[in-house]
């Protein structure tokens, strides 16, 4: 595994606000929305979505896309169409915690086990996601659920800075224990390497194209 480089300094950018399960957690703003870049990147955050969802399905799994993502269209599918979609959530949590689930970018299951959480950070942002992951830990704190942040090889630096932040160090377990990282780019050189015997995959084959978010582990 290659060593992270070096993590900057934060300035001091105006600070962003998000309610948690934990409170209020205040993040800096570290790079301004632009709309050409949210355009941009709302088309890779669908196509990544796609390719999760159907090679979760490859593999045998039954899928779900987040509830307010199901009519984006990627390669002229339809993501709530996809096949192997399942339409209703386990309801083995109580309501807030459902709420949190549904907006998850991609899930996969297992009957009624959620067998790994994915969220898609292609805007300047990665905060909505990480909010999501550690708001699902906070309220479950004993779900054993792999959860991956997948984000363009050049902000692989920010995101496991921001993983390893104070507020989500110091959850139990700490987010960056539980939460590895997946490039755009790895997944899709992996997906054209097993291309022809994705359905022969098992889940331990997503460690190998995913790295610990741990700073000590890098």
């Amino acid at each position: 595994m290659r060593p992270l480089g070096r993590l900057g300094k934060r300035g001091d950018q105006p600070a962003a606000r998000h309610e948690s399960a934990e409170g209020l957690v205040v993040v800096p703003d570290d790079e301004p929305e632009v709309a050409e870049e949210a355009e941009s990147s709302g088309s890779t955050h669908t196509e990544i979505q796609y390719l999760l969802l159907k090679l979760g399905a490859d593999m045998g799994y039954r899928v779900h896309v987040a509830r307010n993502d199901q009519s984006r269209v990627w390669n002229g599918q339809r993501l709530g169409d996809m096949p192997r979609r399942r339409q209703q959530l386990p309801q083995q949590f109580d309501p807030v915690t459902n709420q949190t689930i549904e907006l998850i970018d991609v899930l996969w299951l297992d009957g009624n086990a959620i067998v790994a959480a994915f969220e898609v950070e292609s805007t300047t942002s990665i905060y909505s996601g990480l909010l999501r992951m550690s708001d699902l830990l906070a309220r479950q704190p004993n779900i054993q659920v792999p959860l991956f942040l997948v984000a363009a090889e050049e902000r692989r630096e920010k995101v496991i800075q921001q993983v390893n932040r104070p507020t989500f160090e110091r959850m139990k377990p700490p987010l960056a224990e539980v939460c590895r990282y997946i490039s755009f780019e790895g997944l899709r050189e992996a997906l054209v390497t097993v291309q022809n015997y994705i359905t022969y995959l098992k889940f331990d084959w997503l460690q190998t194209v995913s790295e610990s978010c741990a700073l000590e582990d890098l």
